[in-house]
Parts: structure tokens; C-alpha cells; sequence
């Protein structure tokens, strides 16, 4: 693709208006930067205040380390797979549980796209292979739900292979959950214009600009394809045994921490601080495709 401004200028449908986005003109539009927070009915008019949250995660780290140690002596096994949009902030919510953790037990995963070998493997092979041994936790940022969302809007997959990922995954995660797995599942959801804004920062951020890809470019015409795939993916995929969490994931901020306390709240670890954790925010965190209407 072309890096030239004319090129890289996108047609899109907002709202019911057509609009015209360049993510190379230096200056956020106005209609833009007015409408981000508030996208897709997000439930607050200002983030978290700053102090708050870095007070909170302190407390909230704490408490991961905790957890970490208990996991070590327990033997017990985390996965956390992270799905959402491109710039949805899974990056930035891996990265704050993380943060703090021993790295010889707890794993990112973000696995590239798969080689010739692994293209021709049982579709799952290459994700179990990063399983957790006892004692760790991994966090997946993305998953084997690229089948359910990313593969099929951008022609990475057929229409049958993407039916008969969304027909076998819930027998996959009821073997995970059967194995004694602790096992999350957590969609970060943002509103157009936010996404719009994200990219635009990466743009025009030296420190970020590695994480804008041209597939993200191609991406911004198929918003509602990508509305689509994710509705149709929550809903074939939310079970009783490995339900989806839902992250209203416009303020940064406020889905780090009730993710966090998601996790902790889920496993009832050594040594847990009630008051430490605190509550879920139910405008933040919901279940399923049914919390997003």
C-alpha cells in the first residue's frame, strides 16, 4: 500500500454520515476528537482521574502478585485470552497485569501469523503448544478467535472454516475448563471514533508509529463487517463453562482495572484483600453480546 496522503485518505460512514478521514493530517478532526469518549454509548463523560487509577492499580498489582504466589505453590494454571478491535487496548491491559509479575511464570503470547507448517496443522495446535505448565499463567494477546473475527472480515479464511471454528470452539474450552484451568475470555470493546482517535496518536507518535500496520488502514472501511463477525462470534462462543467478558474499553483506564479485578474476584486465592480489589464497575463489565445493545 502506498504511504502517500491521497492514499491513505478513507471514506467512511459515521452515524449515519459519510465522512473523510486522512490519519496523515497532523490535526485530530473536530468530529473526531468530540465524539471518542462517548462512541458506541459509552457510559461515562470523563475518564477515570489519573491519580485514581494509578492509586487503584497499585493496590490491584498487589494483589496479582499475590495471586502469583499462590499460584506457584498451588500448582494451579491461568489462561486469559484478549480479544477486541485493533487499538482496542489489549496491549495496555496485558502489559498493566503483567507489569509486576515474575516473567518466569507468568507468559505473553502473541503469536505471529501462522508458517507453512503451522497453516497445515488442526487449527488449535500451535495456540496449546503455549499452554500453561502448573504454577503459570499466559496471557494471550489474541488468540484462536482471530478465526471468529479478524480472518474472516479480511479474507484470511474461507466462510466453512470460520463455521467450523465457531462449532468447535466451545468443545475446545470446555477441555480447558475440565482440565482445572482458570480460564478467561475478555473482548475489549471500543466506539468508531475512539478507534479513529488511536490511530491517529499512533500516526503522529514517534513512540507508537510501530504499532499502525497497513492492515489497519485497510481495515477502517469494514467497521460494520467487523461488528458483524464479533456479534456473531460472542454469541455462537458465549457458554456457561467459558462465558465471553464484555470491556466497554473507551477510557483505558476504568477497563484495566475491572478486568484486574475480574481475575482476582474469579479465584479464590491465599491471602485475598477484599477491600484491595474493590467491586466490578457493571457499566464497565458485562457478559456476553447482550451487554454491548
Amino acid at each position: 500500500m502506498s504511504s502517500s496522503k491521497q492514499d491513505r485518505s478513507v471514506d467512511i460512514e459515521i452515524g449515519g454520515r459519510r465522512r473523510v478521514f486522512d490519519i496523515d493530517d497532523p490535526k485530530l478532526p473536530d468530529w473526531i476528537d468530540k465524539n471518542a469518549l462517548g462512541s458506541e454509548g459509552y457510559p461515562y463523560d470523563d475518564k477515570m482521574d489519573k491519580r485514581d487509577y494509578a492509586d487503584t492499580l497499585e493496590r490491584l498489582q498487589i494483589e496479582l502478585v499475590k495471586l502469583q504466589f499462590w499460584l506457584n505453590a498451588s500448582g494451579k494454571r491461568v489462561i486469559s485470552v484478549f480479544e477486541g478491535r485493533d487499538a482496542a487496548g489489549k496491549g495496555g491491559t496485558i502489559f498493566s497485569i503483567r507489569a509486576y509479575l515474575n516473567p518466569r511464570s507468568a507468559r505473553i503470547v502473541a503469536l505471529p501469523k501462522p508458517t507453512e507448517t503451522e497453516a497445515g496443522q488442526w487449527y488449535f495446535q500451535r495456540y496449546v503448544t503455549h499452554f500453561p505448565t502448573a504454577g503459570e499463567i499466559v496471557l494471550f494477546d489474541r488468540s484462536w478467535y482471530n478465526r471468529g473475527v479478524v480472518e474472516p472480515v479480511m479474507g484470511f479464511c474461507t466462510a466453512e472454516q470460520c463455521k467450523k471454528f465457531l462449532d468447535e470452539v466451545p468443545r475446545f474450552e470446555e477441555l480447558i475448563v475440565d482440565e482445572g484451568i482458570h480460564f478467561f475470555k475478555f473482548w475489549l470493546n471500543i466506539g468508531q471514533e475512539m478507534q479513529l482517535k488511536r490511530f491517529h496518536d499512533r500516526r503522529h507518535d514517534p513512540l507508537k508509529i510501530w504499532k499502525l500496520s497497513p492492515m489497519d488502514i485497510a481495515a477502517l472501511t469494514k467497521w460494520d463487517d467487523f461488528t458483524d463477525a464479533r456479534d456473531r462470534m460472542l454469541k455462537k462462543t458465549h457458554t456457561k463453562h467459558a462465558p465471553w467478558t464484555v470491556v466497554k474499553a473507551n477510557d483505558k483506564r476504568r477497563a484495566r482495572i475491572n478486568v484486574i479485578r475480574q481475575i482476582l474476584l474469579s479465584i479464590d486465592y491465599e491471602g485475598r484483600d477484599e477491600k484491595a480489589v474493590g467491586e466490578i464497575d457493571h457499566n464497565i463489565l458485562g457478559e456476553g453480546a447482550d451487554f454491548l445493545r
